[in-house]
């Protein structure tokens, strides 16, 4: 698995609250990582959380051992342990208080997809023509729409559409999505809604077929994301399940 990932601040903020992390070599007791984690909260505190959160969940992965069939169980306590460790900086330290992020993070064994998250970052896979959210938006906007009480279409301009119901470092007990997809080709997603509320699903599936390297792929993402507005950071990393 080859991948490639960028971070940018985008066309309005003068910040930058994403962090990013990826490696196709083993991390730990990881095959390999994707982690999109973006920040929340006062001057800074949101670029502190999703920083840490990256930093504690591979604290974690690299100091247990974890067996290949516990892959999923072992990727969500990681992300269960990084939850406890922002909570508690926020605690300690007032200008921290009330911080958190989203996060996403995907491991790649066996053909299968292992994914831990939580918050309204994605994780998609574009194969075969088709582009698919793997993952479920923990936001105010996404239960109406799941309620059927307001459309995809006008979700995307509702006022509240970036109020999270779940974040990691927020609680002292978050629950996380532990999600498991059988996947032998195509390419991995992993993006903050920087690039998602820029971008339909459709124009982003358009950019990763036309453009040929990966990061080429990532670049054309984060440049249309910019161009439609840029209104928020933009992560991107794009994972090729090929190879």
């Amino acid at each position: 698995m080859n991948a490639y990932g960028l971070t940018d601040t985008g066309r309005t903020r003068t910040q930058n609250q994403d962090s990013i992390f990826f490696s196709s070599e083993p991390v730990g007791s990881l095959p390999n990582a994707l982690i999109v984690s973006d920040g929340m909260g006062g001057h800074r505190a949101g670029e502190v959380a999703s920083q840490k959160a990256i930093k504690f969940f591979c604290e974690y992965v690299c100091s247990r051992n974890s067996a290949p069939d516990e892959l999923l169980d072992f990727l969500v306590s990681a992300v269960d342990y990084a939850n406890d460790k922002v909570y508690d900086m926020s605690l300690r330290d007032h200008s921290l208080y009330g911080m958190g992020a989203t996060f996403s993070v995907c491991a790649v064994s066996g053909g299968k997809l292992y994914i831990a998250h939580i918050g309204d970052s994605r994780v998609y896979l574009a194969a075969d023509g088709r582009i698919s959210q793997l993952t479920n938006d923990h936001s105010f906007v996404n239960e109406l729409v799941r309620a059927g009480r307001l459309t995809e279409a006008a979700a995307r301009s509702h006022p509240r559409k970036n109020e999270l119901t779940r974040a990691l470092g927020v609680e002292a007990d978050e629950h996380i999505d532990g999600i498991v997809y059988e996947a032998n080709s195509g390419f991995l997603l992993l993006c903050s809604d920087g690039l998602t509320n820029m971008l339909t699903d459709g124009e982003i599936l358009r950019i990763i077929k036309k453009e040929d390297t990966l990061e080429m792929k990532v670049r054309g993402l984060i440049t249309a994301a910019n161009e439609n507005g840029g209104k928020d950071n933009i992560s991107a990393i794009l994972a090729d399940l090929r190879r």
